[in-house]
């Protein structure tokens, strides 16, 4: 019994114990655990509306012996040294033939002067029917990656994006159109197309000018082939989700963004958005009516000078320039084609510009 009483802790000690452990406890809960938010840090997600301030034309047409008329549908990617490279179609002056080109520059004043250079010309990508441009890096081949339109979903690559001459010749991320698009595209187009990965999987989003928002996917080991399960994972009107679709995922978070163009009841055209949790969920709205736009005319101020009415076909500036297509909620800002109010006719013939629009109302 003495040998017992000696071991049992005085009261005083068993409440230093129990103090000591309960510090422990504490200590191990306040570590945050990987890719959560550290504490006294607050995580940023996307607000419910949009503000932006829109710069005039940022990229023209060059005077280049090109006979462009437009530049449009622009893909946006910043290399290791910081400098941005900007992909776009251009449309020739008359005959409407869609092609290629790409230009960099270190800061986007000096945007306006760099040279755009034609890759149908310059590089193996050649002539013939190419637009929508999407580029990103995809780090597990260590290979730079332009994904557009041929009629199919085709791509490029280089191991050096500063060479725009050293793009590779086209081939095909799918070989015929699904029978699920051919089933619901009507008397639209398959297009845009537009790829994000996640851990496991690539995923190719498409429209078809028909109000459907399709998913096609292969594994990343797999990629760029075995293409495959396309789904159609969100519907609406015609006019309602048209085409030049985008998907980002949310920087700290495990929100993903989706943005697709939409043709307003004036005419003239704007951004919905949407948001999901993970690239297989289901797209919620987040600010996707003409009175709460992602970004329209009336939800964008130019300092300038208001120069278009559109916003339309565009793309966000990346966090990151890889296959995860990262943003920073912090620092939205939309590469976008607008073009004069008072100009008509042709679409192949109308006078897109680009400009960059950088969000407002960001509550970092």
């Amino acid at each position: 019994m003495l040998l017992t009483h000696r071991l049992r802790p005085r009261p005083h000690r068993r409440h230093a114990y129990v103090a000591l452990l309960i510090a422990l406890l504490a200590a191990f809960l306040a570590v945050p655990a990987e890719g959560a938010t550290p504490a006294g840090t607050h995580r940023q997600d996307l607000p419910g509306s949009f503000r932006w301030s829109s710069t005039g034309p940022a990229i023209s047409p060059q005077q280049d012996g090109s006979n462009s008329v437009a530049v449009k549908d622009p893909s946006v990617v910043q290399d290791k040294n910081g400098k941005w490279h900007v992909f776009m179609t251009t449309a020739a002056r008359t005959s409407g033939d869609w092609s290629l080109a790409q230009t960099s520059f270190s800061d986007w004043s000096q945007a306006a002067g760099a040279k755009q250079t034609h890759l149908e010309t310059a590089s193996k990508i050649g002539p013939g029917y190419r637009a929508a441009p999407h580029a990103f890096y995809f780090a597990p081949k260590d290979e730079w990656y332009l994904v557009y339109q041929t009629g199919l979903p085709s791509y490029s690559t280089t191991k050096d994006i500063n060479d725009p001459t050293s793009w590779s010749a086209p081939k095909n991320l799918m070989d015929s159109m699904p029978d699920i698009v051919r089933e619901n595209i009507g008397n639209g187009s398959w297009l845009d197309f537009y790829v994000i990965c996640d851990d496991a999987k690539c995923y190719l989003f498409s429209a078809d000018d028909n109000g459907h928002v399709y998913r096609s996917e292969t594994t990343v080991a797999n990629f760029p082939n075995g293409f495959g399960n396309t789904q159609i994972v969100l519907q609406d009107s015609r006019f309602a989700l048209f085409e030049g679709g985008a998907v980002y995922r949310v920087k700290g978070t495990d929100t993903y963004l989706l943005i697709w163009e939409a043709i307003g009841s004036d005419g003239n055209r704007y951004y919905r958005s949407f948001t999901s949790k993970g690239l297989t969920g289901k797209w919620q709205p987040l600010a996707d009516t003409e009175a709460n736009p992602f970004a329209r005319s009336t939800n964008v101020t130019f300092p300038g000078g208001a120069w278009t009415k559109d916003i339309s076909h565009g793309e966000l500036l990346r966090a990151t320039n890889d296959q995860t297509m990262t943003i920073d909620p912090c620092r939205l800002q939309l590469v976008y084609q607008g073009r004069d109010p008072n100009s008509g006719g042709e679409y192949s013939q109308l006078p897109y510009r680009l400009g960059l629009a950088t969000q407002t109302n960001s509550t970092c």
